[in-house]
């Protein structure tokens, strides 16, 4: 889901730290080095890494293109390769009668059955192009704010982990009670925030 579709799901968070200067220039570095790395033809199982807003497919961060005005848009790019379970099925009793025929056995052992299974998985994933998913995000550096286009659990959590290795600064995702906090309540009114219990609704 990006930031140009007809309808979108969006979390918010704050951004915690700052970055050294020249700001540009270590944003521009920390998306080169954590760009996402294509795994179309070796036995990587999923890759996650940052890419280009508008040219996805073929990641160019040279000369600030990701910068809009006051805010830096990209997207994070999660490819994942998926082996059909009756493909690795036929794949692995094939390499199967082939061992037996080999070794003259009528049997393998547990033990050989397993390597030969990860072996036909290695085999079919270097075959097996990766399914590409792609999150925009759109990041206000000034005003300590990112906008990540999904709320898709795994999808976060792979942006907080990649944020902070790429540039050493902490996601606090905003729902109602951080985003309460983030309105700098104090005293009585934060009091009356931690007290606050979820409504039930019956049917």
């Amino acid at each position: 889901m990006g930031l140009l579709s007809t309808s979108v799901s969006i979390t918010q968070y704050r951004v915690e730290g700052e970055l050294p200067s020249p700001v540009n220039e270590n944003v521009t570095a920390a998306l080169k080095k954590h760009t996402i790395n294509e795994i179309d033809n070796d036995a990587s199982e999923q890759a996650v890494g940052w890419t280009s807003f508008d040219n996805p497919y073929q990641p160019d961060f040279e000369g600030s293109r990701f910068v809009i005005d006051t805010a830096w848009v990209f997207s994070l790019r999660i490819d994942k390769k998926s082996i059909p379970a009756k493909v690795l099925k036929k794949h692995y009793n094939i390499e199967v009668a082939r061992r037996l025929v080999e070794s003259g056995r009528d049997y393998l052992s547990k033990t050989e059955k397993k390597q030969l299974k990860d072996h036909v998985i290695t085999v079919l994933s270097t075959r097996i192009p990766a399914t590409p998913n792609i999150y925009d995000i759109v990041w206000k550096y000034e005003e300590g704010r990112l906008w990540f286009f999904s709320n898709l659990k795994a999808a976060n959590e792979e942006l907080e982990t990649l944020f902070t290795r790429s540039f050493k600064l902490s996601l606090i995702r905003l729902f109602p009670y951080t985003a309460g906090l983030d309105a700098g309540l104090k005293g009585p009114e934060k009091d009356c925030l931690d007290q606050l219990k979820p409504t039930l609704f019956m049917d």
